[in-house]
């Protein structure tokens, strides 16, 4: 009798420890890095007494394996208790505890953490407290409390109260306690610490009145539809917590099968009154569902107020025929590739374009200007041997090419400055008298005898506006840092370079490059010698 006594004192016990928070729901949330566990809320009976209990999860085929302690070292597992510290991702799906013909299944999902925030949304409880109602935050966690855990109460993240017993707030509820109320127990394991969180969002509410239940929107609605679609209709209405929302389409012939009213929502709105949504869904429409009243109604002691949705047929638009639909997409195709390749002709034949258009047009820019010289030739005076290519070049080929063949009339230092004159003042004078001044650039270039053309030459084009400067990079110059800064300022296609072995022919992209930052002016091209320059050779 005595022994009899002892085991069910036992068993009773047992039955104690085994419900006290166990595990009842099936699926069940946990957060990533958080400690967790599952716990079997039934007890056996005395005849269970040796019954084995057994731990097992489902992997991806469905499959059982068995859990045991070297399983994972973050798993422990104790009768009908199975630990994990702490839970990770991949720690979701099924697991079950066997005991003897009996098996539970509990369904697990992890929640990503919010490593932004002290808390994870999607494991926060709401709680709608009235304005100057009894207000109670307590921090409760009998698992994890028995394991000498302390505990710290925040607000929105911000720490308010820690102890180590249950922390709380009791008191009446004002507007400014609303907010984030997160738990935090810290619970020590194999000399680590873990947090466990429990997160409560407090929304402080007006009182609640009765007010006149209204539905929202016009109290007519014309709905465009097309016919065998669907239609959803919703109806959203202001009421007190007892108000009722419906729908009413009643036809004389019968209910129509195709029309479904829909589960209603509502919500606590901050002013402490109810909002609620119900849908009422047409499938399939008809001729019959058009104009037909549909009609929202809320309903209670304070009144009773309608609105209505009239269904009516969307204007139809005319098809447009298939081989007219395809020729017109055939021609915007085509209008399309020409306009790019109108464009890319544009961008890459620029030159050719507008050398053309001004022979068409005969445009001449120097009849009214009253300047004399079409360009003034800024060059290296100095005509020693390895000088002599580009002295060459300035005074015998580019008259040559401007001059005699494309009617142009340059200003030539050695050939058009008159002797015993001034000559800085002379310079001055001639670069005012020119429309361009060409630079005919080298490494040797910038010499005292240059100096004051170039700087002349650059006054009038960048302060007094009055001459256009085109640089040609007779040789290549990979350091520019030996000319005053303000020739940076030119525009790029004022730069051109010039290569012997593809320039000698008057049709070449140099020559028409140089044409095209000239002055427009009407000439007959020469025709008394060959249209190919001589090769430039050292004298």
């Amino acid at each position: 009798m005595h022994h009899e006594q002892l085991s069910l004192a036992l068993w009773a016990l047992i039955f104690i420890r085994t419900s006290e928070t166990c595990t009842s729901r099936t699926h069940i949330n946990a957060v990533e890095g958080e400690p967790f566990y599952l716990k079997y809320c039934s007890s056996p009976g005395p005849e269970d007494e040796a019954t084995t209990i057994r731990w097992y999860r489902s992997n991806r085929a469905h499959e059982r394996v068995e859990l045991n302690p070297g399983s994972s070292p973050r798993i422990t597992l104790e009768d009908y208790v199975l630990e994990f510290w702490p839970v990770e991702l991949d720690d979701g799906g099924s697991y079950f505890l066997q005991m003897g013909n009996y098996t539970q299944e509990w369904k697990l999902n992890i929640i990503r953490r919010n490593k932004h925030s002290c808390f994870t949304e999607k494991q926060v409880t709401s709680r709608i407290v009235e304005v100057n109602k009894f207000l109670e935050i307590t921090c409760e966690n009998s698992y994890y409390q028995r394991l000498n855990s302390s505990i710290s109460l925040y607000k929105n993240c911000t720490k308010i109260l820690e102890s180590n017993e249950n922390p709380s707030i009791k008191k009446n509820a004002v507007f400014e306690d609303q907010g984030f109320y997160s738990c935090v127990f810290s619970v020590p394991h194999n000399g680590k610490l873990f947090n466990v969180t429990k997160t409560f969002n407090i929304t402080v509410v007006k009182g609640h009145s009765n007010i006149v239940p209204v539905v929202l929107g016009p109290k007519l609605t014309h709905v465009e539809v097309e016919l065998g679609k669907d239609v959803q209709l919703n109806c959203s209405a202001l009421l007190n917590k007892n108000d009722v929302v419906y729908w009413s389409f009643e036809k004389e012939n019968g209910s129509d099968p195709n029309v479904h009213e829909q589960n209603k929502t509502r919500n606590w709105t901050s002013e402490g009154k109810f909002y609620a949504s119900k849908l009422l869904r047409i499938e399939n429409i008809s001729e019959d569902n058009l104009n037909f009243l549909y009609n929202c109604t809320v309903a209670g002691n304070g009144g009773t107020d309608t609105n209505s949705f009239i269904l009516v047929k969307k204007a139809d638009m005319a098809d447009i025929p298939g081989h007219v639909f395809t020729r017109g997409m055939i021609i915007a195709a085509v209008i399309l590739v020409a306009v790019v390749c109108l464009v890319v002709v544009g961008v890459f034949y620029r030159v050719d374009l507008v050398l053309f258009y001004r022979h068409l047009m005969g445009r001449d820019e120097t009849l009214t200007d009253g300047k004399t010289y079409d360009a003034f030739v800024s060059y290296l005076k100095d005509c020693r041997p390895e000088n002599g290519e580009e002295y060459t070049f300035a005074v015998e080929i580019l008259p040559r090419v401007l001059e005699k063949h494309f009617g142009y009339k340059l200003c030539i230092f050695e050939r058009d400055v008159m002797p015993g004159r001034a000559v800085v003042d002379e310079i001055h004078s001639l670069i005012e008298k020119s429309r361009r001044l060409i630079i005919v650039l080298s490494k040797s270039y910038m010499s005292n005898e240059v100096r004051y053309e170039l700087e002349s030459g650059l006054h009038e084009a960048l302060v007094e506006r009055k001459i256009k400067i085109i640089l040609i990079e007779f040789t290549p110059v990979g350091d520019f840092t030996f000319l005053p800064q303000s020739l940076t300022l030119l525009k790029s296609h004022r730069v051109l370079k010039w290569k012997a072995d593809k320039s000698l022919s008057y049709n070449s992209r140099f020559w028409k490059n140089l044409l095209y930052l000239m002055p427009a002016k009407t000439f007959n091209p020469g025709r008394d010698e060959s249209e190919i320059l001589p090769v430039l050779s050292k004298p």
